[in-house]
């Protein structure tokens, strides 16, 4: 009876966490935050990132791997000595004491002077929220400066009180105004500096191609790697192109000169369910327009007088705070603890009792991210991998929506059992520029293919050796995505139904639509 007393009281202590004791570096130091909040275009990030530049040593933490590039070649333009690291890559100047990341390589065991902390208000992502959080909870710098729109404030504050520590919050205004047009613009009638926004790739491609005609267009969305999406952005900023067509992936990371963003829509997929835009997400996008030093002011409307109504009672809401609890993901101690525990390995059920029963001193939660414990189910159908592997490999950028990606992964893991040496192939022959957007799409997915060898060469080097091989592809698969955005036109990745195709069951043709004036006409073009 005694030793299941034990057991039970030492499963509850293992269930009770109180975060900012993770991080004892961090504790030593008498840190201080401060909040620089504020809009898009209101200098906030500029602001933070000089800061930076004056210190002997610090780093920033990015949300996007594109991100951590630009502001790692920004340090590198002002001469000083600085090291990039992301999932993919390490670029390691020996003489620097300055590291651009993105959030997730975050190094919570290098005392340094100034961190900074990009786009804070992701903390309430589902997927991502939890680096945040241990960022902001665990940097070990004396000043740590976080930067955000105010929907994040309330959220900051709270986890301030709760580490004790103090908060400055210096407010920035946005730099010139944006305006809300009275009446919608027809796709006809664009004017050049124009972003159209909506929110899927099929949709981005077919406006692209409808635009082609009478304009020169760049587009923007999720699917497509960093760099390809640099290469966009500085053909619509060097005018090489006049309208931009992009998805929500507009809202973050790139500085563009657009005067005037139309929405063609006011509705997304968030995943789960189609629903209409809310105002955060309204007024992220929309905060795009009037780069500062382009235009002296900002424009925002609409392709349709139904979805100008709704975006325009979006952008005049006020923004929903952001409230706790915070997500907090597991660390690979809670994981192994929790395997001894409960007497299992399987990675599923760990992360579906942590997620159920953890408990958080604070505003905290334990995080229950759909993703990782998709991709665990994956690895635990395989036998001959530790714990700690299936947990690193849960973490890896898999998106199982692609088969190639999924095929890919699990092909990568069977030889990571197999103790099994990895060299990069690749899956698709490039020739000249994808004619159809499935092409095109197979090349954006072997770019992903070959983000995740990379993410497994930085893990495993001597498993992966192929890193350079691999970067070189992707630099050549990436100009192959270029090349074919600048085609006017892709076919849809479904071809037209043929003639035969077109006839109604049992051999008869399909009326074709009516006509001005009335009436159907026959394959002769006479009304009946």
């Amino acid at each position: 009876m005694k030793r299941s007393h034990d057991w039970q009281e030492q499963l509850r202590a293992l269930l009770h966490c109180d975060l900012k004791s993770l991080y004892p570096l961090a504790r030593e130091k008498s840190r201080k935050l401060i909040f620089y909040v504020g809009p898009t275009n209101s200098g906030k990030t500029y602001a933070a990132m000089q800061k930076l530049m004056a210190a002997d040593c610090g780093s920033y933490l990015a949300p996007l791997r594109l991100l951590a590039l630009e502001n790692y070649e920004t340090l590198k333009a002002n001469e000083i000595p600085v090291s990039l690291i992301t999932g993919e890559e390490e670029i390691i100047d020996e003489e620097s004491a300055h590291v651009c990341s993105t959030i997730e390589m975050a190094n919570f065991q290098i005392d340094i002077d100034v961190c900074v902390i990009d786009e804070v208000q992701m903390l309430s992502d589902r997927e991502r929220g939890w680096a945040w959080v241990n960022a902001i909870v665990g940097i070990p710098a004396e000043t740590v400066i976080l930067t955000g729109s105010v929907n994040a404030l309330n959220a900051i504050r709270e986890i301030a009180k709760y580490l004790g520590e103090e908060l400055e919050v210096v407010k920035f205004r946005r730099k010139n105004p944006l305006e809300m047009m009275e009446y919608p613009i027809p796709l006809k009638e664009i004017p050049p500096h124009t972003a159209l926004i909506t929110f899927s790739r099929s949709d981005v491609l077919a406006l692209k191609n409808r635009l082609s005609r009478r304009h020169r267009v760049s587009v923007l969305y999720g699917n497509l790697s960093p760099e390809v999406r640099r290469e966009e952005a500085r053909r619509f900023r060097m005018g090489e192109s006049d309208i931009l067509v992009a998805t929500d992936a507009i809202a973050m990371g790139l500085n563009l000169p657009i005067e005037t963003l139309l929405f063609t829509t006011d509705e997304k997929f968030d995943g789960i369910s189609r629903r209409p835009l809310t105002p955060n997400e309204v007024i992220q996008i929309a905060g795009r327009a009037g780069r500062y030093g382009h235009h002296e002011s900002g424009y925002i409307g609409a392709t349709s007088r139904k979805v100008l109504d709704h975006i325009t009672e979006m952008f005049h809401s006020p923004l929903k705070s952001i409230k706790p609890p915070f997500q907090v993901k597991a660390t690979p101690s809670q994981i192994q603890q929790l395997s001894e525990h409960l007497g299992t390995k399987n990675l599923p059920k760990i992360l579906k009792f942590f997620a159920e029963n953890m408990r958080f001193d604070g505003p905290f939660v334990a995080a229950n991210i759909g993703s990782m414990i998709e991709v665990s189910r994956l690895i635990d159908a395989k036998k001959g991998l530790t714990l700690e592997e299936k947990y690193m490999l849960s973490q890896a950028p898999v998106s199982t929506r692609s088969p190639l990606i999924k095929s890919a992964f699990l092909f990568y893991v069977d030889s990571i059992i197999k103790k099994k040496v990895v060299r990069y192939k690749p899956s698709i022959k490039l020739k000249g520029t994808a004619r159809t957007e499935l092409e095109l799409l197979k090349a954006e997915d072997e770019v992903k293919k070959i983000s995740l060898y990379l993410w497994l060469s930085f893990k495993l080097p001597d498993l992966f050796p192929d890193t350079q091989k691999a970067i070189t592809a992707r630099t050549l698969v990436n100009r192959y995505c270029e090349a074919s955005l600048k085609v006017k036109k892709l076919l849809p990745a479904k071809p037209k139904p043929t003639e035969k195709e077109g006839r109604r069951p049992g051999g008869r043709r399909e009326r074709t639509p009516p006509r001005r004036g009335g009436g159907y006409r026959g394959k002769r073009g006479r009304r009946r």
